[in-house]
C-alpha cells in the first residue's frame, strides 16, 4: 500500500512539474531532470542567449533550465525570438521556480499567417501594430494585409493621389445583411506611406512579413469612384455602401488601366519588401466586358476567345511585371479557375460558437469553433505526396463587414489563434485537444494581462478556465 502511494505521489509530482511547461505551441520534446532539480527564479531570473547552429530548423529553439538559468538557443535570431515568447508563457503565472528541463520547439509549416481586412471597416496603425504583437506571441511569421476593396481604398498612392482624397472614404454604410437601410455617418481612413514604413519595420522587428493585397481587376470600386475612366462604362461610381460582389470592375481593354496597376505595383515594391504581392483575382463578373468595346478588341488582338481567357490575359501581364522587379504573383484560387475544398476555409469572421450559443453583436454568420480549427490539416494523409509537398502552410481570414470596432476584431481571433497556431507548428499525431484546453489558461492569462478580449466559452458552452 505505501509503495502504491508513492507511486501515486511521484506520478501527481511529473504531471505538476511538467505543467510548468504547458504552452502552445506544444513543443517538440520536453525532458525533465531525472532528479527533479529545480531552479529558484523569486526575483528576476539569469537568461541568457546565443545562437547554435546544432539546432536543425531555421525556425526552431531550445530552453535549458538548470543551474546557471535559464538559456535560450536559436539557430537563427527567429529561433531565439519565438524561445523568448515561449518563456514568456512560462513565466506569465510568476512561478517561484522552474524545474531543471531541455525544452525544444520548430514549426512544421514555415507559412503560418493571418489575414487582415482594413478595407471594410478601417483599423489604425495602432490596431495594425497590436493585431502583429497578437500574431508574435503565437509565433506566425506572415501577415496577410487587405488593403482595398469596394468599400475604401487604404494605402497613399502617390502617382494616383485621388485613390484616398476619394476612394478612401464611403458616404454611407448598409446596415444588416445588405437590407437597403443606411447608416449616413461617412466611414474613412487610410495609410500614408509613412504609415506602412513604420508598420512595416514594426512588423520585420517580430520577425512577421507583410505581404499587401490589392484586389484587381474585380473589388475596385472604390478606385473607380476616384478614376472612373478605368471601368468600362465610365460610370457614375461610389464607395460602395453595400457588401457583395458587383459588376464594375476595371476595363481589361484600356491601356490606362494596365500603367494604373503598374504605377500601383511599382509603389507597393517600393514599401513592402515581401517576395509576394498579392493581386487578389477573386469575384470578378465579366459582364461589362462582354459589353465593352475595347475589351472585345483586345480579346481579338491577343486571339482571346472568351472573357476568362481576358482576364488571363490580364493576370499574367501583371505577372510579368512583377517578374521583372523580384517578385511573384499570388491571388485567390478563382485565377487558377480551380476547385477548393470548402471545408478547409478558416474564416474567423465567422461565430465560434453553434447557433443556440450565438451571441450579439450581429456577424456575418457560419460558424468555425475553436475545436474544428484545432483539427484542421492543412495537407492529410488523404492527398498524395506529390499534392502535400507544394503545401507550405496555412492561414485564418479576418474579412471586417460586420467588425466595426478594435474589441470585437480581438474576440472573433482569440483564442482561435491559439488553436490555429498550434496547427501551424505541430504534426498531426502529436495534437491532443484536450491538452490543449489544460494548456490554454496560461496563454488566457497573457490576454487578460494585455487587456485583450476574447471568447470565454468552449463549443460546448463551458466557461474556458484562466491561469493567474
Amino acid at each position: 500500500m505505501k509503495r502504491l502511494l508513492l507511486t501515486v505521489v511521484m506520478a501527481i509530482g511529473i504531471v505538476a512539474t511538467r505543467a510548468q511547461y504547458d504552452i502552445i505551441p506544444m513543443p517538440q520534446r520536453i525532458s525533465l531532470d531525472a532528479k527533479g532539480a529545480v531552479l529558484n527564479i523569486e526575483g528576476r531570473p539569469q537568461v541568457t542567449e546565443r545562437l547554435n547552429k546544432d539546432i536543425a530548423s531555421p525556425e526552431g529553439w531550445r530552453m535549458t533550465v538548470g543551474k546557471r538559468g535559464i538559456v535560450l538557443e536559436g539557430r537563427t535570431e527567429v529561433g531565439l525570438f519565438y524561445g523568448c515568447q515561449a518563456l514568456r508563457q512560462v513565466l506569465a503565472t510568476n512561478p517561484t521556480s522552474l524545474p531543471y528541463a531541455v525544452i525544444e520547439s520548430a514549426p512544421r509549416f514555415s507559412y503560418r499567417a493571418m489575414h487582415l481586412d482594413v478595407s471594410r471597416h478601417f483599423f489604425d496603425k495602432d490596431m495594425v501594430k497590436q493585431y502583429l504583437d497578437m500574431m508574435a506571441l503565437h509565433a506566425m511569421n506572415t501577415l496577410h494585409w487587405h488593403l482595398t476593396d469596394d468599400q475604401g481604398w487604404r494605402i497613399e498612392m502617390k502617382r494616383w493621389p485621388k485613390l484616398t482624397t476619394v476612394g478612401s472614404v464611403r458616404k454611407r454604410t448598409v446596415i444588416g445583411r445588405n437590407a437597403g437601410i443606411y447608416e449616413y455617418t461617412p466611414h474613412g481612413g487610410y495609410f500614408t506611406q509613412d504609415d506602412i514604413r513604420e508598420i512595416v519595420a514594426y512588423a520585420q522587428e517580430r520577425h512577421i512579413t507583410i505581404i499587401p493585397e490589392i484586389d484587381m481587376p474585380g473589388h475596385m470600386l472604390a478606385a473607380l469612384a476616384a478614376y472612373p475612366e478605368l471601368g468600362c462604362t465610365g460610370g457614375p461610381y461610389e464607395v460602395c455602401p453595400d457588401w457583395g460582389v458587383f459588376d464594375d470592375i476595371l476595363c481589361a481593354g484600356n491601356d490606362k488601366v494596365y500603367r494604373f496597376l503598374e504605377d500601383i505595383i511599382d509603389e507597393l515594391t517600393e514599401l513592402f519588401p515581401a517576395p509576394y504581392i498579392h493581386l487578389g483575382g477573386d469575384e470578378a463578373p465579366r459582364v461589362r466586358w462582354q459589353q465593352c468595346n475595347r475589351c472585345q478588341q483586345r480579346m481579338r488582338e491577343e486571339g482571346l476567345k472568351t472573357e476568362a481567357q481576358l482576364q488571363g490575359y490580364m493576370v499574367r501581364r501583371m505577372e510579368q511585371y512583377l517578374t521583372k522587379k523580384g517578385r511573384r504573383l499570388i491571388g485567390w484560387d478563382e485565377i487558377a479557375e480551380c476547385d477548393i475544398d470548402t471545408s478547409a476555409v478558416m474564416y474567423f469572421d465567422y461565430y465560434q460558437l453553434p447557433e443556440d450559443l450565438w451571441e450579439k453583436p450581429f456577424l456575418i454568420g457560419g460558424y468555425v469553433s475553436l475545436s474544428k480549427v484545432y483539427a484542421f490539416d492543412p495537407a492529410p494523409d488523404s492527398l498524395s505526396a506529390d499534392v502535400r509537398r507544394h503545401i507550405i502552410g496555412t492561414q485564418a481570414n479576418l474579412w471586417t463587414e460586420y467588425i466595426p470596432y478594435k474589441e470585437l476584431l480581438e474576440y472573433q481571433v482569440l483564442p482561435r489563434m491559439a488553436a490555429l497556431c498550434e496547427v501551424q507548428w505541430t504534426d498531426p499525431e502529436r495534437k491532443d485537444y484536450d491538452g490543449f484546453l489544460r494548456r490554454l489558461p496560461r496563454l488566457l492569462s497573457i490576454y487578460d494581462a494585455q487587456g485583450w478580449k476574447y471568447c470565454r466559452k468552449r463549443d460546448n458552452g463551458e466557461t474556458l478556465n484562466v491561469e493567474h
